[in-house]
């Protein structure tokens, strides 16, 4: 992608995460209310849910305006990581927001008091579903306009809404007019429990940018068929790939004929390179240029993987 591109796509991203920012903002402060007036479990664990959403969305926001910030001089590889950090930050507070939903739950079975004011209680959950599903299709019309990664997993995370505030209305429903009394803490804890498991997720995400997880295996054959495909190619080793925030990098040792001139194999890396960013036009590449059969044995930097691959597989 060009920076003329760039410039052009950024701005449509980053009002679609102020668009997440605002609809979250309204509904923290709708859904405050409600939860103060039913006093009911379910309806303060989809508070504490709105409220994740709200951090969610400004770490949505920062991320695509820090997408925008080129490498500088102490960053070479950008600054993509500052998102896993700000995930791993965000985790710890829907922990905080899960266990303590959870407790004021299991508190409340076996207690005498019922929820007040329920249509309140439900008509602040509709009005949530209802911007929730404005914003998604906002967000999918940005996302076919720009392909941009930060607003894809902010339009999976407010699909997830839908599931909290359905559960709220039955909670609601079956708690003061159908005479459930232990509906509502139930919904609490089980809204308690997907928070919980959406830490969980957060983290193991964030964790994997941050020890340079590779890519999954179909993503890195395919990037070895595309490569492969190139006349001059004789082999590639010590391929190595990691992601950074929306920016991925992959490096690896390309093997040409032994008796081929500089000038020739530096005409087949570059077709390999333009071949590769047409491919992956995300992925920055980096390349050395090896002899046919060459292994560097003395570099403990490329133990990790000697095997030579060719189209996708070790050889």
């Amino acid at each position: 992608m060009t920076l003329e591109e760039r410039r052009r796509v950024i701005p449509h991203a980053v009002r679609a995460a102020l668009a997440s920012v605002g609809m979250a903002s309204a509904l923290l402060l709708l859904k405050g209310f409600a939860a103060w007036a039913t006093g009911s479990i379910a309806m303060l664990g989809s508070l504490a849910d709105t409220a994740l959403d709200l951090l969610a969305s400004l770490v949505t926001l920062y991320g695509v305006k820090l997408a925008a910030t080129p490498a500088d001089h102490d960053h070479r590889f950008g600054h993509g990581k500052a998102e896993a950090l700000a995930a791993l930050f965000q985790v710890a507070l829907i922990s905080l927001s899960a266990a303590a939903i959870l407790w004021r739950a299991v508190d409340r079975f076996g207690a005498d008091g019922i929820n007040e004011d329920a249509p309140l209680g439900i008509g602040v959950s509709l009005v949530a579903i209802l911007a929730t599903l404005a914003l998604l299709a906002y967000q999918r019309r940005i996302i076919r306009r720009t392909g941009s990664v930060a607003i894809m997993a902010d339009n999976v995370h407010y699909q997830s809404d839908l599931l909290v505030n359905v559960a709220v209305i039955a909670a609601l429903v079956l708690d003061q007019y159908l005479g459930v009394r232990g509906a509502d803490p139930a919904f609490g804890i089980g809204i308690a429990l997907w928070l919980a498991f959406g830490a969980f997720s957060a983290s193991s995400q964030a964790i994997d940018m941050l020890m340079d997880r590779e890519w999954p295996e179909e993503q890195r054959a395919h990037f070895l068929d595309v490569a492969a495909r190139q006349p001059g190619l004789r082999g590639i080793h010590d391929f190595r790939t990691r992601r950074s925030g929306s920016h991925q990098f992959a490096q690896f040792h390309m093997e040409v004929a032994r008796d081929m001139s500089v000038a020739d194999a530096h005409d087949v890396v570059e077709s390999v390179e333009a071949a590769l960013n047409r491919a992956f036009p995300k992925v920055e590449v980096l390349i050395h240029l090896d002899p046919e059969g060459h292994v560097d044995t003395d570099n403990p930097l490329v133990e990790a993987d000697v095997t030579p691959h060719w189209f996708g597989k070790r050889l």
